[in-house]
């Protein structure tokens, strides 16, 4: 069998308490991957991931560096365990630092900082309850963006995550969801109500990306050596020049998942390794294309399957 395989990284929602664990029992480049944030952050994460407490983890600002740490740890035991070289490295929000980094566009150590801050930024940019999400199944794109501007009425609500076929999630102030998420429900779709601590990726954020913009003014990009398929744009960037930009766009933009998916498979890629904690992101690909073949690799035996799969994708 032969066929391209991209590397996919998860974003947040993905967390529990312990996850990675097992990877740093069984790695050294996992052991050593959580020194490491530890060491860029000047606090022990590490302990954070592996011993809670959930309602700490869960915080923005935690969440963020911690899924990328996780990440990262199964990268870098996965090369570790095979020869690595993908077509396409991507990630969902959050992920795409993490893709980033197994480009090595970006340092980990930088990326471990700027996704504290990047976390941090989010979270300041609305007060509590005054943003809310929602995850939308069973309506088209189009239908998703008229609802949302006939609900708008002077407030922020859009799409923010194009997720699958099947799944766009909304976001904006509270009010405006609601009232959004009551038209799509009268027009036969299906809402359902997201836990988060902010309204990510809409015009509510724009503060969080003008910090982030400054932020970013410190950190040094280098070319990708692997194309990353950015959520923006729905297609690889190689130009080192752009990433900031990019990242800065992302903040207040929809992540365009199914598009970039699409484009992946449509440039022959058969398979997707997903490297952090959970498989949602292997339950998006199959929607978009029930033809993918998915790996998720979040433990020693996530390691094993993928190594394996690569061996057979030759």
């Amino acid at each position: 069998m032969t066929g391209r395989y991209a590397l996919v990284f998860p974003g947040q929602g993905a967390q529990k308490v312990g996850m990675g664990r097992d990877l740093c029992e069984t790695f050294d480049a996992a052991r050593a991957t959580f020194r490491e944030a530890d060491a860029a952050l000047g606090e022990p994460l590490s302990r954070l991931v592996f011993e809670g407490p959930q309602e700490t983890l869960t915080l923005t600002a935690n969440t963020q560096p911690s899924i990328l740490t996780v990440s990262v740890a199964a990268l870098r035991a996965l090369a570790g365990s095979t020869a690595l070289a993908p077509s396409f490295v991507a990630g969902h929000s959050l992920g795409e630092y993490s893709a980033l980094v197994a480009s090595g566009a970006m340092s980990f150590a930088d990326a471990v900082r700027t996704t504290r801050a990047r976390g941090t930024f989010m979270q300041q940019a609305v007060p509590s309850g005054q943003g809310a999400m929602a995850a939308v199944m069973k309506k088209s794109e189009a239908e998703v963006a008229g609802a949302c501007e006939r609900a708008a009425q002077g407030e922020v609500v859009s799409p923010a995550n194009f997720n699958s076929p099947d799944q766009i999630v909304i976001s904006g102030h509270a009010g405006a969801v609601a009232r959004a998420s009551e038209l799509l429900k009268e027009g036969g779709g299906r809402v359902i109500p997201l836990k988060v601590s902010a309204p990510f990726h809409c015009a509510l954020m724009r503060t969080a990306a003008e910090k982030l913009d400054c932020f970013l003014g410190d950190v040094r990009f280098g070319a990708p050596a692997v194309p990353v398929v950015t959520n923006v744009e729905a297609a690889p960037n190689a130009d080192a020049a752009r990433i900031r930009g990019l990242l800065v766009t992302q903040v207040t933009s929809p992540v365009r998942w199914t598009d970039s998916v699409r484009y992946m498979i449509a440039q022959g890629v058969t398979t997707f390794i997903e490297l952090g904690p959970g498989n949602v992101l292997a339950g998006l690909i199959g929607k978009i294309d029930g033809g993918a073949k998915v790996v998720s690799v979040g433990d020693p035996k996530g390691i094993e399957a993928a190594a394996e799969a690569l061996t057979a994708l030759g």
